[in-house]
Order: structure tokens, then C-alpha cells, then sequence
């Protein structure tokens, strides 16, 4: 991998932008994790009703959301570069079902005109069979592979996150211009081809990548 520093989401710095979530028993959903996809690229589908079936629901639902109704889904696939960084107005709970690696941000540090210096991000490795909270003003996206054999990410969310706008925006207003799908913000890399589905460009500098 290319000399960049990964830390662990369980070293002090993670806490500025996620914490480690322990107590639970996630061997059930660890299990159905090993029969999702591996693509050669990267697939994220945000609500799977076989996941979702799975006991952990409930505890995620009760008590991880306070009794907000979550979605849960799952990023998988290879991924060796940052490409875009995206936010929620929530926190998005990742399992992780193989090793594997964040690019991270801060969303303090989006500048007035909606761009972000890509200089800015750090990345952290969260061990398979870790579950972790990244708090609503963290710049994230989609996974990297920490080894070649791909990832697993399961991915929970307030439901409906993700999906389709349904209704148009003032695009002039705050951060419309970056809004992207339904609760979901993105601001994209000009190598990342997200501007040829709508998205906002506005990561300056390097688009970041791992060696593969």
C-alpha cells in the first residue's frame, strides 16, 4: 500500500470522528454477510431484507437509534481510492465483515464555497467483527480493501437513506448543491465520474489511493 498512516478505530483519534460500539452479538449477521457479493468494483445496496430479518435488528432499532426505524444493508467489493466523501444529518453504523479501511473527514472543515482539501483526511482500519458508530458531521464513503482479497462492510442507516430524491431542491440554497440522494450529501473527486449522475465536484487536491 502506498506509505499513507492507517490508524485503528480503536486509537484515540478515531473518537473525533466515530466510536467503537461493543456488547453486541453480531456472529448472525457476520454469518449472512459471507454469502453477499464480492464484486470486482463496488456495490452498496441499502436496505436487504435478509439482513434485516436478522435478530440485531431489533437491538439496533431500540437502542443504537433510539427507536428510529434503520435500514440495513451493505457495501461491498475493491476499492483502492477516496473518489468522494459524503455526510449524513445522522450517524451511520458500519459492521465490519472483513478487515478493512476508512478515508475519514470532518465536515467543519468544508470550506464556505462547499469544497474540501483532500490533505485533510486520515484513514482508520477496523478489524472484522468490529462495529462502529461514525458520528453525522464525519466525511466518509465507500470502504477500502485492506488486503486484496476485497471487503464487507454492513452498512445500517435511518431507512430511506440513500435512496432516490423524490422531490427537486433549490440548488442555490446552503448545501443543496451537494445534496445527492435522499439524506446523503456528496461532494466528488473530478476523477470520480459522480458529476455524470448529478454530483457535486469539490475535493481539491490528490484523490487519494492505496496501492493494489
Amino acid at each position: 500500500m502506498a506509505d499513507f498512516k492507517i490508524k485503528s478505530v480503536f486509537d484515540q483519534d478515531f473518537k473525533e470522528y466515530g466510536r467503537v460500539i461493543e456488547g453486541y452479538n453480531l456472529s448472525d449477521i457476520l454469518d449472512a454477510m459471507e454469502n453477499t457479493p464480492m464484486p470486482d468494483d463496488v456495490a452498496y445496496v441499502p436496505s436487504v431484507p435478509s439482513l434485516e430479518a436478522l435478530n440485531i435488528k431489533k437491538a439496533l432499532t431500540s437502542e443504537v437509534y433510539g427507536g428510529l426505524p434503520c435500514q440495513i444493508g451493505y457495501c461491498n467489493g475493491n476499492n483502492y481510492a477516496l473518489n468522494a466523501l459524503e455526510y449524513h444529518r445522522s450517524s451511520e453504523i458500519n459492521i465490519a465483515a472483513t478487515d478493512l479501511i476508512l478515508m475519514l473527514g470532518r465536515q467543519p472543515d468544508i470550506e464556505d464555497d462547499f469544497t474540501y482539501d483532500t490533505s485533510k483526511v486520515e484513514m482508520f482500519k477496523v478489524p472484522k467483527g468490529v462495529m462502529i458508530e461514525v458520528y453525522a458531521t464525519t466525511l466518509h464513503y465507500a470502504p477500502c480493501n485492506a488486503d486484496e482479497g476485497g471487503f464487507r462492510c454492513v452498512v445500517v442507516l435511518p431507512k430511506d437513506t440513500n435512496t432516490d430524491l423524490l422531490e427537486s431542491v433549490d440548488k442555490s440554497i446552503g448545501d443543496n448543491k451537494l445534496l445527492f440522494a435522499k439524506n446523503k450529501w456528496l461532494i466528488g473527486h473530478e476523477e470520480s465520474g459522480v458529476q455524470n449522475d448529478g454530483g457535486f465536484i469539490g475535493l481539491k487536491g490528490d484523490n487519494l489511493k492505496l496501492d493494489n
